[in-house]
């Protein structure tokens, strides 16, 4: 019984190799990846999930440049990592937007302290239910596609083994939370107009009639509201929100 062939050996390491690599860039990603990445979710689940994105960017690519030594291949496993988490840092940037835009609904409608803090993320219960919304519709919307989309295309950004700039990814990195700023306050923007013409309005009552008791009588006013607004505004505020992930996903060098 021979052995096996010294060129089926060699193809097989190399293989390996080239596996190993692209999966250090998809954990990377993945281990920030909205809903499949997120703290409630096993780390069995995440290396699962991790291992089966691979087997899907894997055949879609060509075969990488591998070093001829171990120094070379340990440089390329750190800049892997290093795309890896870049990306998946800007896609994770879309939860905190989200998180921010239900912080300041909350904080601006005087609901900010309404089952705060009983979540694995502390955050007001009007933020927790537009993130966990939000990521269901993602997901819903073929948020993993996407995902398995957007690491072939970084190969075409990236190359393997190619570290980028820093001036570069530092400058495209303050785009991107600029941008989830951007989103946030967008989003918001509804509870935050309300809340100035009720304490507007406020205020000229209590002009007009010191002797009334207006934060009483105006406190259910502006909770009601506030809970109306997000009743309202929920649907078209998420769909806003996936909108801008799937751009991003589309094109994540592209800053709007």
């Amino acid at each position: 019984m021979t052995g096996l062939p010294p060129e089926f050996g060699a193809w097989l390491t190399s293989g390996l190799w080239q596996f190993g690599l692209i999966f250090l860039r998809v954990s990377a990603l993945v281990s920030m990846l909205p809903a499949f990445g997120e703290q409630t979710v096993p780390i069995r689940v995440k290396l699962g999930l991790a291992i089966a994105f691979t087997l899907v960017v894997a055949p879609s690519l060509p075969g990488l440049d591998l070093p001829k030594n171990f120094a070379g291949l340990s440089g390329m496993a750190v800049t892997e990592v290093t795309v890896g988490l870049a990306l998946g840092l800007g896609v994770r940037l879309f939860v905190l937007a989200l998180q921010t835009a239900g912080a300041i609904a909350a904080q601006a409608t005087s609901l900010s302290q309404l089952l705060g803090g009983a979540t694995a993320d502390p955050a007001p219960a009007m933020g927790h239910v537009l993130v966990v919304g939000g990521l269901a519709l993602a997901v819903m919307s073929g948020l993993h596609v996407r995902a398995a989309e957007l690491l072939i295309q970084s190969y075409e950004l990236f190359p393997a083994g190619a570290l980028p700039d820093a001036r570069d990814l530092g400058l495209w990195g303050v785009g991107r939370i600029a941008q989830a700023f951007k989103l946030a306050f967008m989003l918001a923007a509804p509870f935050a107009i309300a809340s100035l013409i009720y304490y507007l309005t406020l205020g000229v009552i209590n002009r007009a009639m010191p002797q009334l008791m207006v934060a009483f009588v105006g406190a259910p006013v502006i909770t009601l509201g506030g809970l109306f607004l997000l009743f309202a505004g929920a649907p078209l505020m998420l769909s806003v929100w996936t909108g801008a992930l799937n751009g991003f996903l589309s094109d994540p060098t592209g800053v709007k």
